[in-house]
């Protein structure tokens, strides 16, 4: 018998990480919301790919390293937080960075990669992180060169058996049940399983599991570097890529001159070919000019792609882009001023600021010829922007925002402000006395809902705002249940 090939090792040692991942997972994950749970999957995630690079001696660039720690700080955000949205950018930046992390696996460096790569490595991650596990088993893993003598002898006996008696088991079982009550007590007491909860266990075992071993199969055993680092020789012409920025160009210059009417208009502004208030043109298309802005870089980056020595139109369309933005960023400036603050109004306004810092980094990488520093740099201040989030603490920020609010323009919502995330209790517990009567009483109602949320919380959920959040409702729940009203919520 040969002897076992490094690529059986290796497939090896990564199927058994992925059933330890798998039996973790099983045990951490199904606890929601997220909290610690997350945070240690995330470790041992991380713990598995340093073993198996070292024990197998991978290749792996200088990326890694920090890349783990970028992984570590972004799981870290779920024992921080309480917010929902918060946890969903902090589970979508696991992603990306698992992503990134495949190259750096396979000693691609990430630094001077142009955005194409970072996109392919992403389709690339997802593809053999839910189908890697097949060629994993049934080609990576050679089986036959696994030893047939001595106790893997043994152990292939001995489950060959268990095997062969399964069906006989059943047959005698079911005779022995029927003849004799007592031992069909026994039976059943023994195997009084909910095979529904079996079932959600063996499924989320055998799901992650399976995602692990794909993942770490298509960035440890596969080769996978990114094809040419050459520029692509695909390019359109002159005419059809001048044509199509010039008519967008055109575009934006109408809606341009239109918005440079109203654009710092004062509280008494009024539209007057639509006749809208001040308030209504607040609000009015806002999410429309979003989309228009996220919308429009990926077409600047496609023409700078496509049409390189044109400088001079992607400037024009460039400037006309910030434009846009600032009018979407005064939109949203206007929105809070008469509606206060939200979720979606906060989170839209940090999107729209990322996404001129994109505009910006676009302006100074690619439009000057540093094409390759562009997609790094948009990776990096989508983290940034991310950990600016955590640090503001979104949902403490809207409560103190629309407590600063005239009540005379709109009164406070205390149960929108109580339906927030465990992070918004300290900031509402310390404006409570300052609150009027109907506000008071629509706070207390849903911060008591909070602690029954809260009460109840599995240990695998912990986190350090839902911590203190407990901590401070227990203290003041005599308090609140006097302040309780009978007042009906829609």
């Amino acid at each position: 018998m040969s002897a076992m090939s490094e690529r059986t090792r290796l497939g090896l040692d990564i199927l058994g990480a992925a059933t330890l991942a798998g039996v973790l997972g099983d045990a951490l994950l199904r606890a929601a919301p997220w909290g610690l749970n997350a945070f240690l999957c995330t470790v041992v995630l991380i713990a598995a790919a340093w073993w198996l690079v070292r024990r197998h001696h991978v290749a792996v660039t200088h990326d890694a390293l920090w890349l783990a720690g970028a992984a570590l700080l972004v799981a870290s955000n779920f024992v921080a937080r309480d917010a929902t949205i918060l946890h969903l950018f902090d589970a979508v930046g696991l992603v990306i960075l698992l992503a990134v992390a495949s190259l750096s696996l396979k000693g691609v460096a990430l630094r001077g990669r142009q955005a194409w790569h970072y996109v392919h490595a992403g389709i690339a991650g997802a593809l053999d992180a839910w189908l890697g596990v097949i060629p994993l088993v049934g080609h990576d893993v050679t089986w036959r060169e696994l030893p047939s003598e001595g106790r893997m002898r043994q152990v292939r006996g001995a489950a060959l058996g268990a095997a062969l008696a399964f069906p006989l088991l059943v047959v005698f079982g079911g005779l022995f049940t029927s003849a004799d009550s007592v031992f069909g007590t026994v039976v059943a007491g023994a195997f009084d399983v909910d095979f529904g909860d079996l079932l959600s266990h063996v499924v989320l075992f055998a799901v992650w599991g399976a995602l692990v071993a794909g993942y770490f199969r298509g960035a440890l055993i596969r080769s996978l570097v990114p094809a040419s680092e050459g520029e692509s020789g695909l390019s359109l012409g002159i005419i059809p890529v001048a044509t199509a920025l010039g008519l967008v160009d055109l575009l934006f210059l109408v809606f341009v001159v239109i918005q440079l009417r109203y654009l710092f208009g004062g509280a008494t502004l009024v539209v007057a070919a639509g006749g809208l208030t001040y308030a209504e043109y607040a609000r009015r298309g806002f999410f429309e000019l979003v989309t228009a802005s996220a919308l429009v870089l990926p077409l600047l980056t496609g023409a700078d792609w496509l049409l390189r020595n044109e400088p001079a139109a992607h400037q024009r369309t460039f400037r006309q882009l910030a434009v846009v933005m600032a009018s979407a960023l005064e939109r949203m400036r206007l929105y809070v001023s008469a509606y206060g603050l939200s979720e979606i109004r906060l989170y839209s306004t940090a999107f729209m600021l990322y996404l001129a810092g994109v505009a910006a980094w676009f302006g100074w990488t690619a439009l000057r010829g540093q094409r390759r520093r562009f997609a790094f740099g948009v990776l990096v201040q989508g983290f940034v922007v991310l950990g600016g989030l955590h640090l503001l603490n979104p949902d403490a920020v809207i409560v103190r925002t629309n407590l600063a609010r005239p009540p005379v323009e709109r009164p406070f919502d205390g149960w929108y402000a109580a339906s927030l995330s465990a992070d918004a209790v300290p900031v509402l517990l310390r404006a409570y006395p300052r609150l009027d009567a109907t506000a008071r009483c629509t706070v207390a109602a849903g911060l008591l809902r909070q602690r029954a949320r809260l009460d109840h919380a599995d240990w695998r959920s912990w986190n350090f705002a839902r911590h203190t959040a407990r901590r401070l409702l227990r203290d003041q729940a005599a308090r609140l249940h006097t302040e309780l009203c009978p007042v009906r919520h829609s």
